[in-house]
Parts: structure tokens; C-alpha cells; sequence
């Protein structure tokens, strides 16, 4: 007669019941996770968040830096910049506002990203775009500029970018490249624009406008100039797809839109 097995008794049978559980438990946590992961890396948001900087992606291989300056005239004001990557190699678009922030991005980018950092654009002469410079120079990451930003820089007593260009300046980056280029005076008499064409990404610095935002500082603009030269590259980017101001939210090509009739004159 066959007995029945005691209650603390491992058996054959419940062995094998306990090796499917758990099969189907790692399983389970196996699916949700790859889940879970594809979400995160699908949903737009902050990547890298302090009381200093915050990184937001933007497109596979773009990704908007801010940062923070206290102003008399406008309070704590959020400043953006960009990183772009290709490969193992990025190129950024402005400084954050001080050096402590831009060391605080670029080790973001050599341990998040991987990558390292081939050169920084000032897109102008402003504190919000090359207040972090030297913290780039520290790094031997060479600075590039347009050539009226190293003039300003200079008579500001701001760190003077090392290199310059007269018009337009392509760098590579990875196995593509970006391109920093000057189309005319607005926010200032220096400022250019960045544009990735393999994600078909503009920065346009302070010389766009965030949508609904207000015409800030004017203190070096050329208002009359400024609708003018938004046309200008609103025509040479027809097909541009994200477009990230100086400050505020980023968006589509309605910022271009909304820049050119906030500063129209006639």
C-alpha cells in the first residue's frame, strides 16, 4: 500500500510545479521589463534632472540641455542648449550659464551618452550661451564661434571662444555632421543658428521665440532686422522638424512662424 508522503516531503512531482512557477514568474518580470523599457525610451521627458541642469531628448540622437540664470529684469530664467551625438562623438549648441553646469553635462554625456565631446558652439555672445565656457577649455574641448561673438566676448570680459568662422561652419560629428551658420542680426549683431540635418533639428537660440513668448531682452538687438533673418532660415530649413529656442519650450516650425510676426515692423 503506498503512502502518502509527508507534508514537509519534497516529491518528483512538486519539484517539476515548482521549476514551472518560476519559469513563468522570470518570465513574466522578463516581459514586463523589456515593456517597461520600451515605454521609457519612447516617452519624451527629462533623462537627467537637478537643481542645476536638466537634459530632455528630443530625437534619437538630440538632446536639449537647460540651465538656470537669475536676471534682474525677467527672475530665475531657464536657458537651453543642445547636444547632439553620432556615433561616439557630440558637438554642443551653448554652454550652460556657469562652468559648475557645464561640468555637470559634459560627464552627463561621457557616462550616459558614451560619447565624447568634439567642440562647443556659442551661438552669441550672452552669458546664457558661453557662461560655461571655460569649463569646456578645461576639458581641451575647442570652442567655435562666429567671428563678431569673439569680438563681443572679448569687450565683455567673457571667456573668448578659441576658434571662428565668417559665415557658416560644418563640424563632424560621428559620421555626419552639423552646421553653425549666421543669416543675419536679430537678437543680437552675432547670433547664428544650429542645424542637424540627420534629425532634421534646428537650435535656434535666442533668436527664436518660444510659442506665446515675449520679446526679452533687447539691449543688443536689431528688432528691425530681427523678421528678416528668421525668413532667411525658415527658407533654408524647409523641412526642419523640431526647433528649440534660446528659452522656453521647444516645437515645431510654427516657433519660426510666431518669431517673424512677433517682430514684423512693417
Amino acid at each position: 500500500m503506498e503512502q502518502n508522503p509527508r507534508p514537509n516531503q519534497i516529491t518528483p512531482n512538486s519539484i517539476q510545479f515548482l521549476l514551472r512557477t518560476l519559469l513563468a514568474l522570470l518570465l513574466s518580470l522578463s516581459i514586463l521589463s523589456c515593456s517597461t523599457q520600451n515605454r521609457s525610451a519612447s516617452k519624451p521627458g527629462a533623462l537627467y534632472k537637478t537643481d542645476a541642469l536638466i537634459v530632455a531628448q528630443l530625437t534619437p540622437n538630440t538632446f536639449k540641455h537647460t540651465s538656470f540664470k537669475q536676471t534682474n529684469d525677467f527672475g530665475y530664467v531657464p536657458c537651453n542648449g543642445l547636444v547632439v551625438r553620432h556615433g561616439k562623438e557630440a558637438v554642443v549648441f551653448d554652454t550652460p550659464t556657469n562652468d559648475q553646469s557645464a561640468e555637470e553635462l559634459i560627464r552627463w554625456i561621457e557616462g550616459s551618452l558614451g560619447c565624447t565631446v568634439k567642440a562647443v558652439v556659442p551661438t552669441h555672445f550672452h552669458d546664457d550661451c558661453l557662461g560655461g565656457l571655460q569649463a569646456f577649455h578645461n576639458q581641451g574641448i575647442p570652442s567655435f564661434a562666429y567671428f563678431k561673438t569673439q569680438e563681443f566676448a572679448r569687450e565683455n570680459k567673457y571667456v573668448v571662444p578659441q576658434n571662428s568662422f565668417t559665415d557658416s561652419l560644418r563640424l563632424p560629428v560621428g559620421d555626419a555632421w552639423v552646421l553653425a551658420k549666421f543669416f543675419g542680426e536679430g537678437h543680437t549683431r552675432d547670433n547664428v543658428v544650429g542645424y542637424v540635418p540627420h534629425e532634421k533639428v534646428l537650435f535656434g537660440g535666442c533668436l527664436i521665440k518660444a510659442m506665446d513668448a515675449s520679446k526679452g531682452y533687447l539691449g543688443d538687438s536689431n528688432v528691425a532686422a530681427w523678421s528678416g533673418t528668421v525668413e532667411k532660415v525658415k527658407k533654408a530649413f524647409p523641412n526642419v522638424k523640431v526647433v528649440v529656442p534660446g528659452h522656453g519650450n521647444h516645437g515645431g516650425n510654427k516657433l519660426l512662424d510666431y518669431t517673424i510676426k512677433l517682430f514684423r515692423t512693417d
